[in-house]
């Protein structure tokens, strides 16, 4: 089974955690990391001493009891966490009735998507996922990418971030845009651009950036170097 790699937008929006074990408690953080709306958990199991451990949030909230299919309407996404198989099927079977995604842990194959292990380094998100076949083994890469990444390209991002517009702006076309910016994040100028924002030589960026951008966009670019510092 293949699937679509995707980015979803749930600020706002309302979604169902159903079991707060140890990974229904993974999928919570992550959840109320997206601004959601609300975030509601059930878990009929669940003891007051884990109650106090679940993340403070105002979007959170927590019922001791099971999960019925009701309880499926409106939500945006739904996680079905229990250790038990019957009842995770019975939320993700409630799901597909109402059109409602539904990740099942431990059964990759019942999922509407996958969740895959992610790499934070400020605006940038590397994920890895080896579509449910091993998540033991996307976690292992996930640290492995953590200590090659770090900070590295922090910095390279945000400028980026920054030039986009200014490029744009010039009405080139998306062709000529895609052109520059692949030469930007092309080795080895891509590493030679990291490692001189990391040190701050903002002279010497602008002068490897000059070789690239068109020139109309010279006069910006001390200014965005230094909005970086």
């Amino acid at each position: 089974m293949r699937y679509y790699p995707i980015f979803l937008n749930l600020r706002g929006k309302r979604c169902l955690v159903v079991g707060a074990g140890r990974v229904g408690r993974r999928k919570i953080a992550g959840l109320l990391e997206c601004d959601p709306a609300e975030v509601l958990v059930l878990d009929p199991n669940l003891p007051s001493a884990e109650v106090s451990a679940l993340p403070g949030h105002p979007a959170l909230r927590h019922e001791r009891r099971a999960f019925t299919a009701p309880d499926v309407a409106g939500r945006h996404l739904v996680f079905a966490a229990t250790p038990v198989r019957s009842v995770n099927a019975l939320v993700a079977a409630c799901c597909h009735e109402q059109g409602v995604p539904c990740n099942v842990a431990d059964a990759a194959q019942d999922s509407d998507f996958l969740v895959p292990a992610r790499v934070d380094s400020g605006s940038l998100t590397l994920a890895v996922s080896t579509g449910g076949a091993s998540p033991a083994l996307a976690r292992a890469l996930r640290e492995d990418l953590e200590k090659w990444l770090g900070r590295r390209y922090c910095r390279l991002a945000c400028l980026l971030d920054k030039l986009r517009p200014v490029i744009m702006a010039l009405h080139l076309g998306s062709d000529a845009d895609a052109e520059i910016f692949r030469a930007l994040c092309a080795m080895p100028l891509r590493e030679t651009l990291a490692e001189m924002l990391n040190r701050a030589d903002f002279s010497q960026a602008r002068a490897e950036l000059s070789r690239i951008l068109p020139s109309a966009t010279h006069p910006f670019l001390a200014e965005l170097l230094h909005e970086l510092d």
